[in-house]
This record gives C-alpha cells, structure tokens and sequence, in this order.
C-alpha cells in the first residue's frame, strides 16, 4: 500500500510538469506563428509601398530638381536600375531604339555597318572604361568587309568618344543612310589601335549559307537563329541531297544565338525523335520539354560535325548541346560561350524589356551558363605574342595591304606570295597569316566565299575527320555534357584541400 501512496504524487508532478511543459511550448508556438505572421504582414506590406514609394520619389525630383528634368529620363532611368539590380546582363530595359534594334536584328532590315555591339553600363571588371564592345560582324556587310572581330572595342565614332555615349547614342550614330561614311576608331587587344571608314549600307541580316566541300560533303553555316533559320536550312539539306552527300558539317561558330523555336527547328531536322532541350524556372507555366519529330531530314547514316568556338553562345548552344548529349554529333573547334538562360521580350508603348524567366537544359539534364559547352576534340586558333600583336599593330597602321590590293586588284598568287613574303621580312609576322591578310583585303570588294579550306584550320580538321570515316567510332567514346561535368566535379572534389 505504501508503494502505490508514494508513487502517485511522483505520477502526479510529471504530469504537471508535462502539462506546463506543453503549455508552455504551445504559448511560445503561438507567439512564433503570431510574430511570423505579423512579420509576414509587414514585408508584405512594405512591398506594396514601394510602388507609392517610388512614385512619391519621381514626383518630388520633378517638383523640386534644381534644373527641369525631363520626365522620360526619369522614366528610363528607374527603369534601367530595377533591371540592373536584378544582375543579369540578359536582363534589360530596351529603349524605343534598343525594341527597333532588336526587330531589325531578328527579321528586318536597316541602314548600318552591320555590327553586333554591347557597351556595359559601368566600368569593366577590369577597370578599362565602358568602351563599345562588337559582339560579332555580320557576314558581307561593311564592318565584316572590314575586318572588325569580335571582342573588338570601339573607342570612337566620327572623332566622339564612346565612353560617355549610351547605346541609343552610338547605334544612332553608327546607323544612316545608305552609301554616307562613319570612322570608327578599333582597339583589339592591349597593343593595337587603328580607325577604320566604313560606308553604310542596306543591312540584310543574314542567317543560312551553304555549299558542297567537294564531292560529298555538305557545309552549312548558321549565321543567327531567326524566324527563317529552319526553312533555310531545310533548303541547304535539298541541295546537298542533290548532290548525293555523304555527311554534313553545320558550322555554329561566332553563331551568338537568337530565337530558342529556330534552334529547336534546326535540332529537329536530325534528331529522331527524343529531347531537344527542357527548360526550367521558378514559374511552372515557363517548365517545358521541346522533342523532335521521327524521322530527321538527315538520317542517321550520315554522320555530322558541328563546329564550335567562343563566340558561340545561346541558341547555338542549344543545338550543339542537343546533337552532343544525343550522340549524332562530333563537335571540334573551342569550348563555347557558355549562355544558359533563356529571355522574353516584352513591350511598353515603343520601348519595352528583356527578362530571364528560365534556363535551358540539355537532353543530358545539364545547363551550361558561364560553363560553355567542350568541343570533342579541340582545335585552336594561334594567338599571336606581344611582339606580334605590336607587329600587326604597325602594319595595318602603315597600310601596307590595303594599298597593295588597290595599286594591284588583279595580283597573281606568284605576286602576292612575292608580297607576302616581303611583309613577313620588314614586319616579322608568319608568312600564313599575311597571305589570309591579302586574300581577306580582296575579299571585302566582293561577296566572300561561303568558307576557307585554305586558312580555316577548325574547318580543315572537320573535313579530315569526316574523309576518314572516323565519326561513327569517336561517337561511341564521346561523353555526354553530363558525364563531363560529373568527372570536373569528382575532380575538383579529389583536389581540394581535406579539412583536418
């Protein structure tokens, strides 16, 4: 009888003790869901103030400035910062001028040098100033003709520095009329400078050119993926079968992108069946997988080579990507750009903006931005030394060539390799790269051949490959994007420093 006595007031004070143990808990609960709730009301109630905010701000500076401010500045201004914020270099405010630039880009036509350009809005990781950068030159127009590169900078358009100008700016100033004059002043690399007269002209944005390298293989260039990037293409595919092709080579370089349903299209044309690509966001309206059809435009018996290099990004990627993972592709040439993501372009009375709603993945479920996608076999293109930049720097300023190929258009292969040879003996610059020099100059008064088997070693490489019936067997060893990214990570993963 004691034991049962004795135990229950112990049975009783656990009790208790779990009882305002549990009401306690529960009282802190309460607090907990009432204080999140009460933050949760506040940050959404400040977020539906900012709105009031900004426009409260915009009201008191028209009101108030010093100087009358034009309300259109303000307006583009607050705009442009709430997409800077974001730090997304693909994410933008387009001006009325920037929506025109890209309509024309995509499907129009326009008065220009046919550059594509970029300028940052603030000074580079470098600390170089924001000078124009040309992303790449359009084929056959005049700043190709001229031999602008890509990663040119341009200091300065008719004398005016482009440091202070906005995008709107140097666009209106590189644009005109048809057959009037711009000199733009070029700096490539750190030793380099030199200006360049351009003459505008109709500015065609081309897309597809092909032709048949030799008997039996077909070449295809995408030039930019646009509305009719596809059909083009499919034409190529025509005539190489009227030609009886035995492989194709589809050539991505320089290619910076355009519209994902173009490189979906392309992709589709020799894939059979299967995924594309998929994209993935936040957004679930915006989470798609893009296949392709059955039976490809080009069988599965002929093999492909896509070439590749730095400049190309985007929807280039997408379809090397795609032909890579799915192994109905080699890739050669230099690991490419590495643009992942994936924009939508909306418009706001004549001006509009450009926003990231998802990234893409490749059929191997690997999204490649700032990553770039590695060619299978890689082929560099020789970069010239200090001294030889110098050397180069001074010839074009001296404009030995350009003068050569003037005084003498119709120059025999005899007289130019004479000339060559008396270059590379005053300048001190390989004997190759001044013959491509000369025949470059001579090709800017003329439409310029579809591609160079004489001086492109990425393209020489590809047919190589192709003559000696060696795709189907380095498919079988080539690795998905997948696979090469899981190999770099277990790599980096066995050399990083283990923690003690």
């Amino acid at each position: 009888m004691n034991e049962p006595n004795t135990r229950l007031p112990q049975k009783k004070g656990f009790q208790s003790f779990i009882w305002i143990g549990s009401t306690v808990v529960f009282s802190l609960l309460l607090l907990f869901v009432a204080v999140s709730d009460i933050q949760a009301q506040n940050r959404a109630a400040t977020e539906q103030n900012y709105p009031a905010i900004i426009q409260n701000v915009y009201d008191f500076i028209l009101r108030h400035y010093v100087d009358e401010v034009d309300p259109k500045v303000l307006y583009e201004g607050a705009m442009k910062g709430m997409f800077e914020a974001l730090k997304d270099p693909y994410s933008t405010f387009l001006t009325e001028a920037d929506m025109s630039d890209l309509n024309d880009t995509t499907q129009g036509s326009f008065g220009g040098v046919g550059l594509y350009i970029s300028k940052p809005t603030g000074p580079r990781p470098d600390g170089t100033p924001p000078f124009v950068e040309v992303a790449a030159p359009i084929e056959d127009t005049p700043g190709w003709r001229a031999g602008i590169q890509p990663g040119d900078l341009i200091i300065e358009i008719n004398g005016e520095n482009t440091e202070k100008l906005t995008m709107d700016q140097v666009l209106s100033k590189l644009r005109g009329t048809p057959g009037t004059e711009v000199t733009i002043l070029i700096r490539r690399g750190e030793k380099m400078e030199f200006p360049v007269k351009l003459t505008r002209a109709i500015i065609e944005v081309p897309t597809v050119k092909h032709a048949m390298i030799g008997s039996d293989i077909g070449y295809v260039r995408i030039i930019t993926f646009t509305p009719m990037t596809t059909e083009r293409v499919q034409q190529a595919i025509n005539d190489f079968k009227k030609n009886n092709y035995k492989a194709v080579i589809v050539d991505l370089r320089n290619n910076y992108g355009g519209l994902l349903s173009a490189a979906i299209g392309v992709s589709d044309l020799f894939l059979d069946g299967g995924v594309v690509v998929s994209t993935k966001s936040r957004l679930a309206n915006e989470n798609a997988v893009f296949t392709a059809r059955k039976n490809p435009m080009v069988p599965a018996s002929i093999p492909v080579v896509v070439l590749i290099n730095r400049g190309s990004a985007s929807a280039s990627e997408i379809v090397a990507g795609a032909l890579k993972d799915r192994g109905r592709a080699y890739l050669i040439g230099e690991r490419s750009f590495g643009k992942g993501s994936v924009q939508q372009v909306y418009p706001i009375d004549g001006s509009g903006f450009k926003l990231t709603m998802a990234r893409y993945y490749t059929p191997s479920d690997v999204n490649i931005d700032k990553k770039g996608i590695p060619p299978d076999r890689e082929v560099k293109i020789p970069e010239l030394t200090e001294k030889e930049a110098e050397a180069l720097n001074k010839l074009i300023n001296d404009n030995k060539i350009p003068a050569f190929v003037k005084a003498e258009p119709s120059a025999s292969a005899e007289r130019i390799e004479a000339f060559a040879k008396e270059l590379s003996a005053a300048y001190k610059l390989d004997l190759s790269l001044l013959k491509r020099l000369i025949r470059d100059e001579r090709n800017r008064t003329s439409i310029a051949p579809v591609y160079d088997l004489e001086y492109d070693i990425q393209l020489q490489e590809a047919v190589r490959v192709l003559q000696d019936g060696a795709v189907p067997e380095l498919l079988k060893s080539a690795k998905t994007l997948k696979q090469l990214q899981d190999e770099s990570a277990a790599k980096e993963a066995a050399e990083a420093p283990q923690k003690p």
